[in-house]
């Protein structure tokens, strides 16, 4: 079973390998657009999940519980919490 959806893998207790120090690495690059290009299968759809809870003003009041303990929860960016996000994955 895959788990695309990272506050599900963060609230269930899935094993997750950090990967929300590229969020402060993706800030710091003067790139306007970003494209992501992986293989299938390597996390495309997580990751892009991952930016969406941290980005999402919706989801400020879960922070703690989904960024607790992994980098970018003791480290957050001035960006955090600050966009209206629309999810159109289906």
């Amino acid at each position: 079973m895959i788990v695309e959806n990272f506050a599900s893998i963060r609230t269930e207790n899935y094993a997750y390998v950090d990967k929300t120090r590229y969020i402060e690495m993706l800030e710091k690059e003067n790139i306007k657009r970003q494209f992501f290009i992986r293989l299938r299968k390597f996390g495309k759809s997580l990751f892009i999940s991952m930016l969406s809870y941290y980005y999402d003003l919706l989801c400020a009041d879960r922070f703690q519980e989904l960024f607790g303990g992994l980098y970018i929860g003791d480290n957050p960016t001035p960006l955090k919490n600050s966009y209206a996000i629309m999810d159109l994955h289906y």
